[in-house]
């Protein structure tokens, strides 16, 4: 279980929430919402271990993050509104450099399953500077797949996507929270998931 209890976080003197307070368990997801400028990204960066909290706790199976450090970001997968990819590089070895970073042993063939999974069959060695702003998105999120990490957090997954790459984020989605997934995101996008309570937590 993820607990928060009385968090705080500031971007220079202007406080961007406070006292903020709630769980999330297994197998469930949670959508934050807010206006530009409420502390949605810098509140998820906080929960990743990025930014340190001006105050209060982030908890994580009982013990605080600070404490668990590496085995806390080897549960935790967070994929920021940027795709993070180097553009000199095939899709394939982004996914495998990315992939390598995160502790996880990927494989050329399961590489290219996750890829081809993602809709990109046919541009696995390609440069990513030569792919379409919807295709570095889907490298990008091809991560989701080939991740043991317990928590997603997802800031604007769905940006540049089209409704089929929508649809099969859903899907990844639905399908990590039966496994007893947990998925804490952000987007201006509608994002509907089946059998699942959407959980929503607003800043102002």
């Amino acid at each position: 279980m993820l607990e928060i209890s009385n968090l705080a976080c500031s971007r220079g003197d202007h406080r961007l929430f406070s006292e903020l307070s709630f769980s999330l368990d297994f197998g469930q997801i949670m959508q934050v919402q807010g206006a530009n400028g409420s502390g949605k990204t810098s509140l998820l960066r906080t929960l990743c271990g990025f930014i340190m909290p001006d105050e209060g706790d982030i908890i994580w199976r009982g013990e605080n993050i600070r404490e668990l450090d590496e085995e806390y970001y080897a549960e935790m997968m967070y994929l920021g509104h940027l795709n993070a990819i180097k553009d000199e590089l095939s899709a394939l070895e982004n996914l495998q450099i990315s992939a390598g970073l995160s502790g996880v042993e990927l494989n050329e063939k399961e590489a290219l399953a996750a890829l081809r999974r993602m809709g990109l069959r046919g541009r696995e060695l390609l440069p990513t500077k030569v792919l379409s702003q919807g295709q570095r998105r889907r490298v990008a999120l091809a991560r989701l797949l080939v991740s043991d990490a317990k928590l997603w957090v997802l800031d604007e997954p769905l940006t540049a996507l089209d409704v089929g790459a929508v649809a099969l984020i859903q899907e990844l989605i639905e399908e990590h929270l039966k496994q007893q997934g947990m998925v804490i995101f952000t987007t201006h996008q509608p994002l509907q998931v089946a059998g699942v309570e959407m959980r929503t937590l607003s800043l102002s």
